[in-house]
C-alpha cells in the first residue's frame, strides 16, 4: 500500500507546555498535536515524528514534524482544519509533501536558537513567557566576548545534564553572539533587550541554557573569560554553577540540508 509523507512546519509558545516530546502525566506539544489530529482526520491511521526536542517552557518560532499517512491530504484544507482545532499557542505555518527517502531524524540540519534577556530592572509580567529578566546590572560587553569563545569546535562536556556513555561531547557551534534584540518586540518589553544567537547541527540536553548561565555569571562578575576558556579546553566533572531559566529560549529556525 502506498504511503504519503508530509512535513508540517509549526510555531508554538512553550510557556504552558512541558517541552515537545510526549511524557506521562504532563502536557507537551507533541501530545497536543497527536490528540488533535484524529479529530481533524477522522481516524488514527497516521504516525508523527518530530525533528527537534525542546525543554519545558521553551518556545519555537519554527520547527517541523513529519506525518505518515495511508492516503493523500488536501494540504490547504488540512492546514485550515488543523489550525482551527489546535489551541491558540500552536500554529501550523506550512505543509509540504516529501517522500520515503527523507528522514527527519537523520537528515543533516542546522538548528538556530536565540535566548532573549534584559537586565537592570523588573520587566513587565507579560514578557515572562518569552524573555528572561535579571535585576542585577550585567557587563554586557564581557558577555559578548564570552559568547564568541563558544564559537567553533570544542569539548562541551561541562555543558550537558544527564549524559550517557554514548554522548559525543565534541560539538561545533557555527554562530555564538550577543546583540541587541531587534527580532521580537512588544510594547510591554523593556526599552532595551538582548538576544543570544547560537547555531549548530545539534545540542545536548540543557546545553544552551548552561552556556547562557556561564555568560550570565560572567556578566555578574562571578567568573572571567579565562574560566569559560578553561571549561572548553580542560573540562572536569564539577557541575557548572548556574543554568539559565528556560522561558527566554526560542528555537528560531530549523533548516534541513537539501
Amino acid at each position: 500500500m502506498k504511503q504519503f509523507y508530509y512535513l508540517i512546519h509549526i510555531q508554538y509558545l512553550g510557556f504552558r507546555f512541558h517541552g515537545w516530546a510526549k511524557q506521562p502525566n504532563v502536557k507537551t506539544v507533541h501530545q497536543m498535536i497527536d490528540k488533535t489530529l484524529p479529530f481533524v482526520l477522522g481516524h488514527r491511521r497516521f504516525k508523527t515524528l518530530g525533528s527537534s526536542r525542546t525543554d519545558a517552557m521553551v518556545s519555537a518560532n519554527h520547527t517541523v514534524f513529519e506525518i505518515f499517512m495511508k492516503e493523500p491530504l488536501d494540504k490547504d484544507q488540512f492546514l485550515f482544519d488543523l489550525n482551527s482545532n489546535l489551541p491558540s499557542d500552536i500554529k501550523v505555518v506550512k505543509i509540504e509533501e516529501t517522500d520515503k527517502y527523507f528522514n527527519i531524524i537523520q537528515t543533516p540540519r542546522i538548528k538556530e536558537y536565540i535566548y532573549l534577556f534584559a537586565f537592570g530592572e523588573k520587566c513587565h509580567p507579560f514578557s515572562a513567557s518569552l524573555l528572561s529578566s535579571f535585576m542585577e546590572d550585567l557587563d554586557i560587553e564581557l558577555m559578548k566576548k564570552g559568547a564568541l569563545l563558544f564559537q567553533g569546535k570544542h569539548n562541551f562536556k561541562k555543558y550537558v545534564t544527564k549524559p550517557t556513555e554514548r554522548t559525543n561531547f565534541r560539538r561545533e557551534v557555527f554562530v555564538s553572539r550577543i546583540e541587541e534584540n531587534n527580532l521580537y518586540k512588544a510594547n510591554f518589553f523593556p526599552e532595551k533587550s538582548y538576544a543570544y544567537h547560537i547555531h549548530s547541527k545539534g545540542f545536548m540536553r540543557n546545553q544552551i541554557r548552561l552556556m547562557m548561565g556561564q555568560l550570565l555569571r560572567g556578566g555578574k562578575g562571578e567568573i572571567g573569560l579565562e574560566d569559560i576558556k578553561a571549561s572548553l579546553t580542560n573540562p572536569n566533572d564539577i557541575p557548572l554553577g548556574y543554568i539559565a531559566p528556560p522561558s527566554g529560549l526560542i528555537l528560531n529556525r530549523v533548516e534541513f540540508d537539501n
